[in-house]
């Protein structure tokens, strides 16, 4: 089992990004908070996808013949999900700028209260 978790620690650290993610966006209170949250869990799932398609011994697809040749598409499809994620959690900052300047307080329990008041 040790061997295991040796050689597939990308994994390991993977589950690890997933489940402090998923605890900030649950745990916190502060919408900050979870949106960091929301950043740590989506960095696991690029880890995710660029883990799963290592293959030993292959060769990039770049200038070369010899066979096997890694897949550039879980590349490319990580680079495309970073920068949507760049732009969601640049729309998500601004609407925490919006909801302090309304409300006056990040904390996602007082919102509801005061969302219910209204």
């Amino acid at each position: 089992m040790i061997d295991v978790i040796a050689t597939r620690y990308y994994y390991l650290a993977t589950f690890l990004l997933l489940g402090v993610g998923t605890y900030m966006m649950i745990g916190n209170r502060n919408i900050v908070k979870k949106v960091i949250g929301v950043n740590i869990f989506q960095t696991g799932i690029f880890l995710f996808f660029i883990a799963s398609a290592y293959l030993e011994g292959a060769n990039p697809p770049v200038l070369t013949t010899e066979a096997p040749h890694v897949s550039p598409l879980p590349h490319v499809l990580i680079l495309t999900a970073i920068v949507v994620g760049v732009s969601l959690t640049a729309v998500a900052l601004g609407l925490v700028v919006r909801i302090y300047d309304e409300y006056g307080t990040l904390d996602a329990d007082t919102l509801w209260e005061v969302r219910a008041d209204e």
